[in-house]
């Protein structure tokens, strides 16, 4: 064998051909039984099926044998179809990589995760996969972050990054956006198995689509390998008249071949041969009745020398990415083999009972690996050995400094602008510089990176001519050593890249500081990516630019109103929002610091906008509070911007304005205006609603679960002293911010943009959504008459 495994000369070796075989088949045996145990060995009480998806786990059996037991290299890195679990799990047990008490726990709580799951599984996952489209897209991005790696930090053990797929997750049109897009041309280490069973959820799926997807690939550059038909089918095919056997099973619809399975014997023949050409059914003659339907549904996704040579030729191919359409049986090996409606079908207990004997296990050792003194139990202890992984390299933490500017810019300024400068003067910090790559789907400039573009430059694996004039603002440098990843527009792709470089630490041995730059509305675009970023474990950030309806002039569909709501309720991720240069200065950093630390959970969205605003209010809290305290109460939530403290100890009515991001500047002006009414309005700015919730939500879960009294959060009682009502402003859904009433337990009205936005300027749209200084007032004083 080769370093990584690959017997180039398999073929020839019938002995180990025999000894894949027979692990091939208790792979098979084992993945079913796991889901049968999860079916009919465990009572849940709640009378839902468990499921498990048999059928579409030993479709995959047979690539998967010829992966883990024959091709892979310790360090190659695989996207396991959702569906195929079970096998995976299977796998990994016989690899002695999963202890055998969680093979009776698939989809139990703490057991076996219904899809591969990096951060929840028991035995190692590379990616995790789950939402249809995302397995497969996920590892061309490693690789092309791996290519980045190699490109700054040297390069690292060569990996190869396979995905195993589903046909039917070709229909996701983020699958054809991954594939084009300029970032993953040329990436040869990775290959694509598609599981060609023809099946998807509920169909057949009809026509033959693989001439259709070939010529896609190709067109996208792709190397393309067709695996079809098995050893014992192409033996046919050479003999006379077996050119026409080819042609006739070719040409035959998806719906009709599936017609085929179940049946048997002169039936079977009859419905092949309907209406076939007069010089096919003569190559069948010589072929028992008995033995025809095995010789019909001999596909070459089930035959391992097939699978193996087509990885070989695949591996050849080193200047481009290849697929692999693996011609499967969904259900192979399984009773319910082909059946259109196999796909949530669970074999019976006696069907489980007769696959058990077929395979000369008893039930006292159905769970046993196999004997190490047998060819096979020797094969899968060499393979163990060989695929064992080193211990991670413990990386220091990076250095990331608690601020960049030490001082409020003297004229107004939005937060895009001062963000863009902020990400360019970390460079100041070499450590920190050499860990930072950005990366935005065409939006770089318009979200203010030109400056670190500049400084940088932009990532290509080989030097580019660059062609842009020599006045120009934007030096648009091509180079290995540039730091910004250019992407097509497609914000799938922004997160799949932002998830891949987020993870760089674990799959290529390398910490970054990934940040991403997007239009804020276009962050429910790439939303399904965002999740799957973030659920796998990523470290990255994101800054959603321009925000909210304060983007005026360029309407509706480009001003976002739930995504601050995203932001809150997205795991593992901290979703920020500040108003000021200084406050977005601390959460920067404080975010950059917690991913150069590898926290987990680490991942941060900043919402921020293209409108100035005057920092003179936030340089007089900072005169009042102090820098050291008010960086801590920024980094914890929020703050008290303006303090009514005179009205309130002469005995106003008080009322606490709760407000994010861009209208601060009509909150302080309402504040005013109700202290000329003799109201004592506080203005809390918050910058961090996710980190007051988790707050507040930490302190409610701890009390209801020990008994105890309830409590507010130390840091709420801060910024919201007595029992005075509450009115919550935004430039996004009023919802968002609603819980803040609940929270501290007083009268709240929430004033935000719950309808779609026009054009417009910001006073236009902010009046017609209430967040006007007047209304507030308006809402201020129905809050205290509550």
């Amino acid at each position: 064998m080769t370093a990584a495994g690959l017997n180039q000369d398999f073929a020839a070796d019938p002995a180990e051909l025999a000894a894949l075989t027979e692990i091939q088949q208790r792979v098979l045996w084992l993945a079913t039984r796991i889901v049968d145990a999860a079916n009919h060995d465990r009572a849940t009480g709640d009378g839902v099926k468990v499921g498990g998806h048999q059928a579409s786990s030993a479709s995959l059996v047979t690539a998967m044998t010829a992966l883990y037991f024959s091709y892979l290299g310790p360090d190659d890195k695989v996207s396991v179809k959702p569906h195929a679990s079970p096998v995976f799990h299977a796998i990994q047990y016989l690899l002695g990589e999963l202890d055998g008490s969680y093979l009776t726990k698939l989809r139990a709580f703490g057991g076996l995760q219904s899809y591969p799951s990096r951060t929840k599984d028991p035995d190692r996952v590379d990616f995790s996969t789950g939402s249809v489209g995302l397995g497969p897209a996920a590892p061309l991005f490693a690789a092309a972050a791996r290519r980045y790696v190699d490109a700054h930090f040297g390069a690292r053990a060569r990996s190869r990054f396979v995905a195993l797929l589903g046909d039917a997750e070709l229909d996701e049109g983020n699958v054809w956006e991954a594939i084009a897009d300029p970032a993953c041309a040329g990436l040869g280490e990775v290959m694509w198995i598609v599981d060609f069973n023809r099946q998807s959820l509920d169909r057949v799926v009809p026509g033959i689509r693989e001439g259709q997807l070939r010529l896609q690939f190709e067109a996208a550059g792709w190397h393309v390998v067709e695996v079809k038909y098995g050893r014992r089918l192409q033996a046919v095919f050479d003999r006379p008249g077996g050119t026409a056997l080819k042609a006739w099973i070719d040409a035959m619809p998806n719906e009709r071949y599936q017609s085929l399975f179940g049946l048997t014997g002169a039936e079977l023949r009859a419905r092949f041969l309907d209406g076939a050409p007069a010089d096919v059914a003569p190559v069948l003659s010589v072929v028992p009745d008995d033995d025809l339907g095995a010789l019909l549904t001999d596909l070459g996704g089930h035959d391992l020398t097939a699978m193996l040579d087509a990885y070989a030729e695949c591996d050849a191919v080193t200047d481009r990415p290849s697929v692999v359409f693996a011609y499967t049986v969904k259900g192979w090996g399984l009773p319910i083999a082909g059946n259109p409606r196999n796909h949530s079908a669970l074999l019976s207990t006696e069907q489980i009972a007769q696959l058990r004997t077929a395979q000369g296990l008893t039930e006292a050792a159905e769970w046993d690996r196999l004997s190490p003194d047998t060819a096979a139990g020797r094969l899968v202890s060499a393979r163990a050995a060989l695929l064992k992984r080193p211990q991670p390299t413990a990386h220091p933490p990076i250095p990331v400094p608690t601020q960049v500017e030490t001082r409020s810019p003297a004229k107004p300024t939005s937060t895009q602008e001062a963000f863009g400068r902020l990400v360019s003067g970390l460079a100041r910090t070499p450590e920190v510089a050499r860990h930072l790559v950005t990366t935005a789907p065409d939006v770089a400039t318009s979200t203010n990176l030109a400056g670190f573009i500049n400084k940088f430059g932009v990532f290509a694996p080989a030097e580019v001519q660059n062609y842009t004039a020599a006045d120009s603002p934007v030096r648009w440098t091509e180079s290995p050593a540039g730091q910004h990843i250019e992407l097509g527009i497609s914000e799938m792709n922004l997160f799949l890249l932002l998830g891949q470089l987020g993870l760089a630490w674990d799959l290529s041995d390398q910490p970054l500081l990934p940040i991403g730059t997007v239009y804020d509305p276009f962050v429910c675009r790439g939303l399904d990516a965002f999740i799957y970023g973030t659920y796998s474990g990523a470290r990255f950030l994101i800054a959603g630019t321009p925000s909210g309806v304060t983007l005026a002039p360029e309407g509706g569909a480009h001003q976002s109103t739930i995504t601050a709501s995203i932001g809150l309720e997205l795991p593992n991720v901290v979703f920020s929002e500040p108003a000021y240069t200084r406050a977005l200065d601390w959460v920067l950093c404080d975010a950059l610091a917690r991913m150069g630390r590898g926290e987990a959970g680490s991942s941060a969205y900043l919402r921020l906008t293209t409108r100035p605003l005057d920092q003179a209010p936030f340089e007089a809290a900072l005169a009042r509070v102090g820098e050291e305290r008010l960086r801590e109460q920024v980094l914890a939530g929020g703050y008290r911007l303006h303090v009514a403290s005179e009205l309130e100890n002469a005995g106003a009515p008080v009322v606490h304005l709760a407000a994010s991001g861009a209208v601060l500047p009509e909150v302080l002006a309402a504040a005013a205006e109700l202290a000329s009414e003799g109201v004592a309005a506080h203005v809390v700015d918050v910058t961090s609603l996710d980190r007051l919730y988790t707050g507040w939500r930490s302190s409610l879960q701890q009390d209801y679960r020990s008994a105890s009294g309830p409590r507010r959060p130390s840091v709420l009682k801060e910024l919201f002293p007595g029992r005075a009502p509450i009115v919550t402003v935004h430039d996004a859904a009023s919802h968002a911010m609603a819980w803040l009433g609940s929270a501290v337990g007083v009268p709240a009205v929430p004033l935000g943009v719950d309808s779609f936005g026009q054009s417009g300027a910001v006073a236009d749209l902010y009046a017609q959504h209430d967040l006007v200084p007047g209304a507030i007032v308006n809402a201020a004083l129905a809050a205290l008459a509550l």
